[in-house]
């Protein structure tokens, strides 16, 4: 393409001037060469967010349909890409539909077809497809490929409006992609527009001498696949059945059924790894066609059945160790895209998975000097996560030498990787402190900076020995810190952190420079800052006095109310008061709603003293930054914090919602609570009576919670009750019931209560216990809507209720190895477990039928062969919780299973033979 100087045409467009030029659309005789200016000119306005009003739009709309008249190829594609962007800012535009349609017919040129089809389907509403539907069938199922695929992507469009109608294609899609192209059309970018050969190209600026050259397109194309399978997906994906009848038939080609096409292969590798997700009777069959496509002759098609072995869930060492093998074979490719690839998959793998990372360890180290810092970042990030102590600093003093070459999203990635290992290696905390110090430091946009923030509080939460040194960088960094938030949010950490330590005097100066240099939302974060420096450390309080007194003449009107509060809790009358812990409000809004829905609690006062307080509580946002980031294996405070801590709040919010109920006063707190989140579900969600169950143990008590909705509004439940059957097997004794009231469609839920007492002689009675949904049913007059004055006595099924060994322990974190040698009663026991097939599920199986707590990321196994799990827990006995420890030593071999040695340790023997029984 070539122009003189003099015809460059500004980039800079005014909007008014090419409207005005659009007068050349109405000459009677058509310049395509402006035309083809002036409708660049248009889309590029549209492109660059330039937005005209409906008027304009409409008249520069069918200004552009005029040119119709003319045959110049260039022109004509221009004209159908400016009515598909004006299409949804114009008027009337269903008028230019038969102008269109001349140009769908089959005998016209091609290069005509496919911009027609793509442009009709801006212009029609769903209401015409069903008119248009024999172009489209014919169009899907033409050997242009370049017809094919503007037929099956405008068909993807459609779906939403005429789901009925383009679900009857299901044939004509499914014939696209057995048809094979016509060998006239060429596979390369000019082939898929759909241009015939020798066909002279032009473009908007060319003049009609100018000289250009002309498309040869020998080549064939299978794009239409691509297209027609993910059409097909989207007709068949509510349908399990259909879809997997589709990966297996297209998987396994015969009658010269072949998909030839990457990209349709690597959709069709994702839908086999979704189904083998979601399936597990079709798992078996499905690993092994991924495993033949990693031998395929396209290196997309290998890298996305690798990736999907890598992503799959459970799978064993053997698959995904050739998975690794064609990861590790990208690493050393001389194309950048396929090393980058490879090493972010091999990177999200370690973080489940290092030990099987760890053989490509030697490959990766040949990366951290590669040219592309992406591939570079990356393979440091998992060398990190995969390598020993002893190569920690020397990875470290290697990435910050291009630090500053790379952009915040890799910076990113390595911060995250640094957090996982100062879980894995506490002792290195030092250096790497000092690493993300130093990058808090450097430039860089806001999600970095709060990744690098993130990443230290973590750590001052949950490596010891490092709080001070933490608090001290964030100190350093708020003097410098042009982000609001994180100023706020590091000033809030060193107001609820710097009281308790050692020196707290030396962080005083930090938090009074923002109060006199930073905005206003930044200095009434450092009042209250300094407030609670007052109320923990009674040597600085007048200190304190004297620098919120300084407040009190600030600008903002916030800053002044904080500090006249601060000033005024300071005050020796009010200072014991301000001591005392806050409650925890959101259980304290939940303990008032049950105390006011519950109206046997009235006649007593309600007791502020049983809501929790949030002292002890952690951050919310540090949980689960600690929580996401980490890798499981790797990071055995940072999993366990964050996963106690949710559990502690929802048992003191079951505790609450107990607390309130008048037949279970004398019972004290809950010990423990099963299962902590998602109830068990006794019943179908889509029965007509929905019963979900919790299950709380109490020193002497055991109490079932049955949550039941009644689902069918033209009847009401009166005196609902669940009569508990299997007690006096299990050694347990029914005490009390509160029964639900009604349940209309007013107030459809409710909850009964079952408290059944623990027999002495059996403190932990282990039972499958049946229950059955008692009522008064009434039938609801329709025309008033009160229910009907007699009713009849009914009764309702449910799925059985198992009481077992998980339900009296709760997870507990501690110092196993410290721990364990404390405790006086042992016991131990081997088991053969045959019906296992790894280690993983092993873990698995262990920790839902013990329901303790996993230390030191020992719940995901590093060797598939031998494996020794470490478990903690509290067991609710009759004399309240008991601290349970549980050494675990599995080794799996394929032909015996996995053969376990279960030791146990607690303070009692009863404990430790309670702990075996859940495997005997």
């Amino acid at each position: 393409m070539s122009f003189k100087k003099e015809e460059e045409a500004s980039f800079r467009h005014d909007k008014t001037a090419v409207i005005q030029e659009a007068r050349v659309f109405n000459e009677s005789s058509i310049s395509p060469r402006r035309c083809r200016i002036l409708l660049t000119k248009v889309l590029y306005l549209l492109y660059t967010g330039e937005t005209f009003s409906q008027q304009e739009a409409t008249d520069l709309f069918f200004g552009a349909t005029k040119l119709f008249q003319n045959k110049d190829p260039g022109l004509r594609q221009i004209v159908y890409l400016a009515i598909k962007e004006l299409a949804p800012h114009a008027q009337d535009v269903i008028m230019v539909t038969a102008s269109i349609m001349k140009d769908m017919q089959p005998n016209t040129e091609v290069v005509y077809r496919p911009n027609a089809i793509r442009a009709l389907m801006r212009v029609i509403d769903s209401s015409m497809v069903q008119g248009l539907e024999r172009y489209l069938k014919s169009a899907i199922v033409d050997r242009q490929p370049s017809v094919a695929c503007a037929a099956l992507v405008s068909s993807y469009h459609l779906f939403t409006g005429a789901r009925d109608v383009v679900k009857r294609w299901s044939n004509e899609v499914q014939e696209a992609i057995h048809l094979r192209p016509s060998v006239s059309q060429g596979g390369g970018a000019l082939g898929g527009l759909g241009l015939r050969q020798g066909l002279t190209l032009r473009f908007g600026g060319d003049s009609p001498g100018s000289q250009v050259e002309t498309a040869s397109l020998p080549s064939m194309s299978y794009l239409m696949q691509y297209h027609a399978l993910g059409l097909l997906y989207l007709v068949r994906q509510g349908d399990r059945i259909a879809v997997t009848k589709m990966v297996q038939q297209l998987a396994q080609p015969r009658q010269g059924v072949v998909l030839r096409n990457p990209m349709a292969l690597c959709m069709l590798v994702r839908y086999a790894a979704h189904i083998a997700e979601e399936d597990a009777n079709m798992r078996a069959p499905l690993l092994e066609l991924l495993e033949g496509w990693l031998r395929h002759k396209s290196d997309m098609v290998n890298y996305e059945a690798a990736r999907a072995l890598c992503t799959l869930s459970g799978v064993g060492p053997e698959p995904l160790a050739r998975a690794i093998a064609v990861l590790q074979m990208f690493l050393s490719s001389p194309r950048s895209v396929l090393k980058f690839a490879a090493v972010r998959t091999l990177a999200e793998l370690a973080q489940t998975r290092p030990a099987a990372v760890q053989a490509c360890n030697v490959d990766m180290e040949s990366l951290i000097t590669d040219s592309n810092r992406g591939v570079a970042t990356y393979a440091i990030a998992t060398l990190l996560k995969t390598g020993n102590e002893s190569s920690v600093d020397r990875l470290i003093k290697q990435i910050s030498g291009f630090m500053s070459e790379i952009s915040d999203e890799f910076k990113i990635v390595v911060v995250d990787a640094i957090r996982s290992l100062s879980f894995k290696f506490p002792t290195k905390q030092a250096s790497m402190l000092g690493f993300l110090a130093g990058v808090l430091r450097d430039e860089g946009g806001y999600e970095f900076k709060r990744s690098v923030v993130e990443a230290i509080f973590a750590m001052a939460r949950y490596v010891q020995g490092c709080k001070e040194a933490a608090l001290s960088h964030l100190c350093e960094f708020i003097e410098d810190c042009e982000f609001t938030k994180l100023n706020v949010r590091i000033l809030h950490l060193l107001g609820a952190e710097g009281p308790r330590m050692p020196e707290p005097h030396k962080y005083i100066r930090f938090i009074y420079n923002r109060v006199i240099l930073e905005n206003a939302i930044v200095r009434a974060a450092a009042v209250n800052s300094l407030a609670k420096f007052g109320l923990h450390n009674a040597q600085l309080t007048d200190r304190i006095r004297v620098l919120l007194r300084r407040c009190l003449e600030d600008v903002d009107d916030e800053v002044r109310d904080r500090a006249t509060l601060a000033l005024r809790t300071l005050e020796p009358t009010t200072l014991p008061l301000a001591l005392e812990d806050v409650p925890n409000l959101k259980l304290l809004e939940e303990s008032l709603q049950a105390y006011v829905a519950t109206p046997e609690a009235a006649p007593a006062p309600f007791d502020y003293d049983t809501v929790p307080r949030t002292a002890d509580e952690p951050d919310e946002e540090e949980a689960e930054a600690a929580a996401s980031a980490p890798a499981p294996s790797a990071a055995p405070l940072a999993q366990a914090a964050p996963a106690l801590s949710d559990a502690v709040e929802a048992s003191a919010a079951y505790a609450a919602q107990l607390a309130a109920v008048p037949e279970f006063a004398s019972y004290g707190a809950p010990l423990t609570t099963s299962p902590l989140t998602t109830p068990v579900q006794l019943t179908e969600s889509e029965m007509e009576y929905v019963v979900t169950a919790f299950k709380h143990v109490f020193p002497a008590h055991v109490v079932l919670q049955y949550n039941v909705t009644n689902t069918l509004a033209e009847s009401v439940l009166e005196d609902v009750v669940v009569v508990v059957g299997g007690l006096e097997e299990a050694g347990l004794t029914e005490e009390a019931v509160v029964p639900i009231p009604s349940l209309s469609a007013a107030s459809p839920s409710g909850t009964v209560y079952v408290s059944l007492r623990r027999d002495a002689d059996c403190p932990y009675p282990v039972a499958t216990l049946s229950n059955t949904l008692c009522f008064v049913s009434k039938e609801v007059d329709p025309a008033s809507g009160e229910p009907e004055p007699e009713g009849y006595q009914d009764e309702y099924q449910t799925e059985a209720l198992d009481l077992g060994v998980c339900d009296y322990i709760q997870p507990a974190d501690v110092d196993f190895a410290a721990t364990w040698d404390t405790l006086p009663a042992s016991a131990t026991e081997t088991f053969a477990l045959t019906a296992l097939e790894s280690l993983d599920a092993s873990c698995t199986t262990l920790l839902e039928l013990l329901g303790m707590q996993a230390l030191g990321g020992t719940d995901t196994p590093s060797n598939p062969s031998v494996h020794t799990m470490l478990l903690a827990g509290r067991l609710a006995s009759p004399t309240g919780l008991e601290l349970v420890l549980a050494r675990v030593r599995m080794m799996y071999q394929p032909s015996e299973g996995v053969t376990m040695e279960l030791a146990a340790r607690s303070s009692s023997d009863e404990a430790c033979l309670f702990l075996l029984s859940a495997i005997a």
